[in-house]
């Protein structure tokens, strides 16, 4: 088959780039960074170099192809997230109908179905094609942003901004506390890039009648659970995750000088992850886990933060 990975060489894009291309497939992978060409040729991918605000670049790269992993690199700098989102959606949408494109897997997040203005998933709904949401939990890849305020480098109040899909984060690195607005005994589904990977790479191969959603996890337990498991990995077994309320963690946010309206819209993203729906969603979808636990994740973390 012939694939378009976007996503460049990230957590998520550089193990599906392994994995296709060890079953045989073409595969052509998207970055903006001209930078990676070399390395996605080694991979024996390859590169198209562009930007997915391109619709003619979109359109001319995917056609032709059997399939499209379509994931929306996340922009810090835009002030409105939302609009950010729903633009490179709708790139997306209309550079895949002019391409005819007939498999096509989107990723999203597990809860980005309840937070007003951030699901883009109906942005593909008039698409003529087999279409599957990935809806991952939150990544262990986002304690890697962690490392400095770990060490004891941050102060008491300094922000850390981790991925729209849930884990924003306060770390102050004096005390070895984790804060945020979800946060404490609150249940999180954490999840392995290279389990979604796998994931990815089954769906990509599937062609269903209607639109599906797939969650992906890799472990459940509370975030103090998986504060102490980061924690005693790099010798610090006391690190806690606390939970601040909503207008705390709002005013926060405010003197980190993050936009206004980005802003708000982190503080409804992780006071969706305090409410628990969507760890329901999760559990309601029976989803298979991953193989990669927290615990082996925090291995690899340590010598990262022993490194740095």
């Amino acid at each position: 088959m012939k694939i378009i990975v976007t996503g460049s060489l990230g957590n998520i894009s550089k193990p599906l780039t392994e994995i296709l291309i060890g079953q045989g497939h073409q595969v052509t992978v998207i970055s903006s960074d001209s930078k990676k060409q070399s390395a996605i040729e080694e991979l024996g991918a390859v590169p198209a170099i562009g930007s997915i605000s391109d619709v003619e670049f979109l359109t001319h790269t995917f056609t032709g192809a059997d399939a499209v992993y379509a994931m929306i690199p996340l922009s810090f700098t835009e002030p409105d997230l939302s609009d950010y989102l729903r633009r490179m959606a709708q790139n997306y949408a209309q550079a895949l109908k002019a391409a005819k494109t007939k498999r096509i897997v989107v990723m999203s997040g597990w809860a980005a179905d309840l937070i007003k203005g951030e699901n883009v998933e109906n942005e593909f709904d008039e698409l003529d094609a087999s279409i599957t949401i990935m809806r991952p939990g939150s990544f262990y890849t986002n304690f890697y942003q962690s490392i400095d305020l770990i060490k004891g480098k941050g102060f008491i109040g300094k922000f850390l901004t981790l991925r729209y899909s849930g884990l924003w984060a306060l770390l102050t690195g004096k005390t070895g506390l984790l804060m945020g607005n979800y946060g404490g005994e609150d249940r999180i589904v954490f999840v392995s890039p290279k389990d979604i990977a796998d994931a990815v790479s089954e769906e990509l191969l599937l062609f269903t009648k209607k639109t599906t959603i797939r969650y992906v996890g890799s472990e459940e337990m509370t975030c103090n659970e998986a504060a102490r498991i980061i924690g005693t990995a790099v010798g610090k077994p006391w690190l806690k995750w606390v939970l601040l309320t909503d207008k705390a963690m709002l005013q926060g946010l405010k003197m980190a000088k993050i936009p206004e309206k980005l802003a708000e819209t982190l503080v409804e993203m992780q006071a969706a992850m305090h409410s628990g729906k969507p760890l329901e969603n999760f559990h309601r979808s029976r989803p298979k886990m991953g193989n990669v636990k927290l615990a082996d994740f925090a291995k690899e973390f340590a010598i990262a933060y022993h490194q740095k």
